[in-house]
């Protein structure tokens, strides 16, 4: 019995000595290749290795342009949703007319980048792995080291320039079509008055509230981008792995989003 039990826990060990291993061995592979494509990105440019921009314009189309309608349609969503729950506890103060003030400080500094970024995660996120994924499975990433063309550079560069525009970019919008939202729940159905409700707003909503919701954006877009490559990079098998590969670019994604955007909801909380 003794020698069952220590081989159970022998055992369990084991795995987890190789989960932890696997862990930190995704976590060092992630981090070489974010470490190249900052690189070649924003490094090799000043040693006259400039980037293309033609690429890069098509990715901004990619990843901006055709993803604003469904970031439109969330954020002034979630307006409506904040304006209406706000206003359920504001009321019971007597304090209705500070429906704004909330409403634009909680898209500002956390749900209008949180969100956006979630949502370009399962759109784009999910499209870089797809799409350089299949690349990997049909040897077109080897066919472009064969060719002296790095696949970082030529791959993930415009993808990174892009989605570092063009996230902040949408977080801008989605705050404003939050803010639409609200005022407008807030006007028509609420009954609150719109010149103090637009009084408070601006009273509330500070140029800081922006900026760290544009930095959170910034970290946002370098983890979308990063993640969803790796992730097609380290494709080993057939058309199967890279479906498997892309939900989990997703999940990932996700889950680093919301740990990222707590560290820095935490640190600007102590020096704002």
């Amino acid at each position: 019995m003794v020698r069952n039990i220590f081989g159970f826990i022998g055992r369990k060990s084991f795995q987890l000595s190789d989960f932890f291993l696997d862990f930190f061995r995704e976590v060092s592979g992630l981090y070489y290749l974010t470490r190249e494509a900052l690189y070649v990105t924003f490094i090799e440019p000043l040693r006259g290795k400039s980037n293309k921009w033609g690429p890069i314009w098509y990715q901004m189309d990619e990843v901006g342009i055709k993803s604003t309608t469904i970031v439109f349609l969330v954020a002034f969503l979630l307006g409506v949703i904040l304006a209406f729950q706000t206003a359920y506890q504001l009321a019971r103060f007597g304090a209705l007319n500070f429906t704004g003030a909330l409403v634009g400080v909680a898209m500002t500094r956390e749900l209008g980048p949180l969100m956006t970024a979630i949502v370009m995660a399962g759109r784009v996120g999910a499209s870089f792995t797809a799409e350089m994924g299949t690349m990997k499975v049909a040897d077109e990433i080897l066919a472009l080291e064969t060719m002296a063309l790095n696949p970082v550079k030529f791959l993930i560069a415009p993808r990174l320039i892009a989605i570092l525009i063009m996230l902040p970019v949408l977080t801008v919008m989605a705050d404003m079509m939050g803010m639409l939202g609200g005022f407008l729940i807030g006007v028509t159905t609420l009954g609150i008055d719109p010149v103090p409700y637009i009084d408070n707003s601006i009273d509330s909503v500070k140029l800081m509230d922006v900026v760290t919701g544009l930095i959170k954006s910034g970290v946002f877009a370098l983890i979308i981008v990063m993640v969803g490559s790796y992730m097609a990079f380290i494709i080993e098998g057939g058309a199967e792995k890279v479906g498997q590969n892309t939900r989990s670019a997703v999940v990932v994604s996700m889950v680093l989003i919301i740990i990222a955007d707590l560290l820095f909801t935490t640190l600007f909380y102590f020096i704002t």
